[in-house]
């Protein structure tokens, strides 16, 4: 299934790129992180990208059956089939819960979601501000909505493969090749979303734990990305090569995005019907909506982002 490992990277060669690309200090509040960087300038530029009108929803359908991907099904039940109140007019009601920091659900991470060495983005001791309440830094709540660029990184199309193999790492000379053959421009305040297949993959071959082995990004493509100043960074993985090229790291990439970044995460998400579009537009670029639920001391939120073209 997987490709070749990829070399080691030692944990003193990570700590130097969480280093290189930490931007503690930079942002009041803190708690938004990157997202500060996305004006009502950089609103207006992404609503200049819409031409057709076309939205595509990015999320997975609620589920609630488990599988090697989806180890902690979401719930979904009825409450009321009509019965419970007066006649007239009938109600139903229904109930939904999700354990939704996994595999199987399209969620953001929140910069509370991470901690590396203790400490979450900004420094904040993670043991201090974070309790059995929630999070008292970095919460969900603290983000609100998105509306900025989105760039697809659609590697499948650029390498002409209908997918990459899990545990196929996306490099920073990856990056720079998809930008060259797709025509876009990873910049300031943008949303950069990295197509693998995997979800062309499992409906093809078979769900898969993807914890186990998954593509996604490599460390050293890292700061490349902080160089260039993006806000959001998402996948149709969690962005987490699998397995982890670092030692004793077994998520790199969120350590790198979220800890030290301050960069949410958009994980699992269905890329499929937008590469379709893309390549029916033939651009890359589009407008990105994304409205986490506000909850106060939340670590994430489930999330149906959508790409207007």
């Amino acid at each position: 299934m997987s490709s070749s490992p990829e070399p080691r990277v030692s944990r003193r060669e990570f700590d130097a790129i969480f280093a290189e690309v930490r931007t503690w200090g930079r942002w009041t509040p803190a708690d938004r992180g990157a997202w500060n960087r996305v004006t009502p300038e950089h609103v207006r530029r992404a609503a200049s990208l819409v031409r057709s009108g076309t939205a595509v929803p990015l999320g997975l359908p609620w589920d609630t059956r488990g599988g090697p991907d989806n180890r902690r099904p979401a719930l979904h039940h009825m409450t009321d089939l009509g019965d419970v109140e007066a006649p007239e007019p009938a109600t139903y009601k229904d109930f939904l819960a999700v354990d939704y920091h996994g595999k199987a659900v399209s969620h953001l991470d929140a910069l509370s979601h991470v901690a590396y060495g203790g400490r979450l983005y900004d420094g904040y001791p993670a043991g201090e501000v974070i309790g059995a309440g929630g999070a008292r830094f970095g919460s969900v709540a603290a983000l609100g909505p998105l509306v900025t660029k989105g760039v697809l990184l659609d590697l499948p199309a650029v390498l002409g493969t209908d997918w990459l193999e899990p545990g196929r790492a996306v490099h920073a000379r990856d990056v720079l090749a998809a930008e060259r053959a797709l025509g876009v421009t990873v910049d300031e305040g943008c949303a950069v979303l990295l197509r693998s297949g995997r979800f062309r993959r499992s409906r093809e071959l078979g769900p898969w734990d993807s914890g186990a082995a998954s593509a996604g990004f490599h460390v050293d493509a890292l700061p490349l990305l902080a160089e260039r100043g993006v806000a959001l960074l998402g996948a149709d993985g969690d962005s987490d090569l699998r397995p982890s090229p670092v030692e004793g790291v077994h998520s790199p990439v969120h350590a790198l995005a979220v800890a030290a970044m301050g960069v949410p995460l958009l994980d699992n998400l269905d890329l499929e019907a937008l590469s379709a579009a893309c390549a029916e537009a033939g651009r890359h670029e589009f407008m990105i909506v994304v409205a986490p639920l506000n909850v106060p001391g939340g670590t994430g939120s489930p999330v149906d982002p959508v790409a207007v073209l």
